[in-house]
This record gives structure tokens, sequence and C-alpha cells, in this order.
């Protein structure tokens, strides 16, 4: 897996299109190739990105006021949802793409159809970054979609050999067909019902022989390691596919699955993060306590909740969650260097990095706010409050929480296969 390569098409097919589709529809590749080595890679960028939205930062409620979450459990299911959906629609189209040629005078290709599709994905997928920043980011994200037809309109011709004149005509009837398929997709995926399946499709025969090795401290070994994972899980699903065994193909798929997401990590017990929940909070005692281990299909997540005050004074509300199963795509949150911060005369919002992890604060003046760190790329821990004096009461909460010693459990659990 090369990376400057990667980074270098990225920058190539963003700025300079008309050049660089010709270069593309030359090169030799596979369809096993460019999921690996390049749709899998960055269609993980959005689905990071609906973790941070849902989860961590929120939603801000228009009107009305304050942040809306989702717990933990339902944003990594989320995110996990938003990953195969962008696969499976990648893969489906190309199908289309293929199909469609004749029609428009082309030539029949699926690897040059992929191409064409995950080429032309590419502004989405960057843009996405910016989904964090309001207003901004969506009229970004929407100028990328309106970019990305543009891409698929003058690439068209050199990657499915289809007259010129013709393009829009092709162009226009994928992108409608690619809307439908994507709406319906994402309405099946987002019951979970089916996800295997659909990430069997999207993933068949996803394969490499790359050699590269980025520095085990780079956030690009979380994604190379995946790469790694996916190769060697792609061969038994090979295998299961020839075998026409019914049932080792779908071991075989969840096991590509898991080889994807990195869902070969066993979330702790609950009992093993209640020692993380202490009885007290700025000498606030405990008033209510849970624990719960989730599977959101397949993938182990580990929430321990308690809340502490009682009466007219402060109040806290503390959340450990062990993403488990999800960490190989929560580990990616660092690979677009989020970072935010956005005042206003009723508190500030802002998001950073501090030694080495991801921080989140939110204060409104009211008296309300939170503190959100993710520990080791695996834990999050979260300390909601309010009726506070000031925002540094959150942080002086959170001092008392074993932050160190959760954080030297990141390996427990984690398994080679």
């Amino acid at each position: 897996m090369d990376f400057n390569k990667l980074i270098a098409r990225v920058k190539n097919i963003l700025l300079t299109p008309k050049t660089e589709w010709p270069v593309v529809a030359a090169e030799q590749d596979t369809v096993q190739g460019l999921f690996t080595n390049y749709i899998m890679i960055l269609a993980a960028i959005p689905a990071v990105i609906q973790l941070l939205r849902l989860s961590v930062i929120g939603t801000t409620i228009p009107f009305v006021g304050g942040t809306f979450r989702l717990g933990i459990g339902m944003g990594i299911t989320q995110m996990v949802v938003t990953y195969v959906v962008g696969l499976g629609v990648c893969y489906l189209m190309m199908l289309i793409v293929d199909a469609l040629a004749p029609t428009f005078g082309g030539q029949k290709n699926q690897v040059q159809a992929l191409k064409s599709i995950a080429y032309a994905n590419t502004a989405g997928w960057v843009a996405s970054v910016l989904g964090l920043v309001g207003m901004l980011g969506s009229l970004a994200m929407l100028a990328a979609a309106i970019y990305g037809i543009y891409l698929l309109y003058i690439g068209l011709p050199s990657t499915m050999k289809c007259p010129q004149e013709k393009a829009g005509g092709y162009a226009a009837a994928t992108i409608i067909i690619g809307f439908v398929l994507a709406l319906v997709l994402g309405i099946v995926l987002a019951s979970v019902t089916g996800l295997t399946g659909a990430m069997s499709g999207a993933m068949s025969g996803v394969s490499t022989s790359s050699t590269y090795t980025p520095d085990k401290n780079s956030p690009l070994s979380t994604i190379a390691a995946m790469g790694q994972r996916a190769e060697e899980a792609s061969k038994k699903l090979d295998a299961a596919q020839k075998s026409g065994d019914a049932k080792a193909q779908a071991e075989a798929a969840g096991q590509m699955l898991g080889a994807v997401l990195g869902s070969h990590v066993e979330a702790l017990t609950p009992d093993a993060l209640k020692q993380f929940i202490p009885e007290t909070i700025a000498g606030l005692p405990r008033t209510s306590f849970s624990l719960q281990k989730q599977a959101p299909i397949g993938m182990q997540v580990s929430i321990a909740e308690a809340s502490y005050g009682s009466g007219d004074g402060p109040n806290y509300k503390l959340t450990v969650t062990d993403a488990g199963g999800a960490t190989g795509l929560l580990q990616l949150a660092g690979f677009g260097g989020i970072e935010k911060e956005e005042q206003t005369d009723h508190g500030y919002e802002k998001t950073y990095h501090q030694d080495g992890r991801l921080v989140h604060e939110e204060w409104n003046n009211s008296g309300e706010g939170e503190y959100t760190i993710v520990l080791g790329d695996r834990f999050i821990v979260a300390v909601r409050g309010s009726r506070l004096p000031n925002a540094d009461a959150l942080k002086t909460a959170l001092s008392g929480i074993n932050l160190a010693g959760l954080e030297a459990l990141k390996t427990q659990g984690v398994k080679n296969g």
C-alpha cells in the first residue's frame, strides 16, 4: 500500500482531472486492488466523521438550543453502517456503470467501471472532513457532490470508452440510479438487516500484495494494518466462495467485516469497567449506576454509566465506554487531524488533541457542559455536568478517575486473528 501514490492520486484527480483520467484508464489494476488501496481508505473518513458528529461532538438543535448526542453504542453502529454503505454502493455502482456501458456506446469492463466510481467519489470523501464545521461544511459537501458529478462526466470517455457526446447522459443515468440505490441500501442497513451480506458483496475478493509499512506510531499504520487484515480475510473468503459451502461463506464474510473494522477486539467485561466508576465525583455521592455490554452487528462494546449529586446543587453524569470491536475505525479519527474551536456569547466548544489524545470540551454559561477524552484510541470517557460554577469543574471531576489505568488496558482483549 503506497500512501505517497494514494496522496498524489487524490491531489491529481481533484486538481488536474482532465490529464489524470487518461492516466487512470491506462493503469493495470484489479477490483481487489482498487478496494484495498483506495476505496477502503478514503471511505473510512466519512464514517469516522459520523461518529464524531453524532456521539463525541454532538449536533446542535436549531432554535431549541443545546446539543444532542447519540449513545456511543448507537454512534458506533451508525459509523459502521456509514462505512458499509459506502463500500457496498461502490461495488454495486461498479456493476451498474459496467452494465450501462453498451447503451451509451462504451465498452464493458468492471475494473474501469470501478475506477470511474472510486475516483469520482474522491471529492466527497475528502470534503467529508469539513462536516464538523457547521454550515460551511454543508456547503463544502454540496460543492463536492457537484464536483464529483463533473469528475464522472469527464472521466467516462477515458475509462469506459464512450463517445464524449454521450458522456452527459451516461453520467446522469449513473447518478440517478446511484441516488436511489444509496437511499434503499441505507434504509436496509440502518435496520442492520442483511449487513453482513452487503459487506460480503462489497468486499468480495479484496486483497493486496502491498509491502508498504508506515511508522508504527503514525496514524497511517492503522490503515496499513486494516489492509493487511483484509488481505488475510479475503483469502478465506475466496476459498469459501469456491467451495460453495454457504456456512463457510457466511463465516468468511463475518471475518472480512471484522478484519476491516478491527472487531477482533473483545471489549472489557462490564465488571472490568466498574473499577473506573468512583463512588464519588467532586465530593458528590453516586446516585445511580449501570453496566452493559452490547454487540451491534457482532461488534462488542462495553459501557459503564453513573450519576452523581442530588437536589439543586451540581450534578454529573459519567460514561466510560470501551469501543472494543470498533477500535479499527475509531483509531482513524487521528487520520484527519480533526480540530475545532468556536466561541459565542453563550459559551464555547472545542475539539483538539492533547498528549496524543482526542479531547472535546463544551461549556454553556448557564452552568452546563461536557468534557470528553479518548484514551488509547479505544476508551471514551465523558463527564457531563449541570448547575456547575465554571468549566473547570468538569476537569476537576474527571481528575478523580484513573485515566492512566484505563488507558493501560488498551491492548487487553486484542486478538491476532
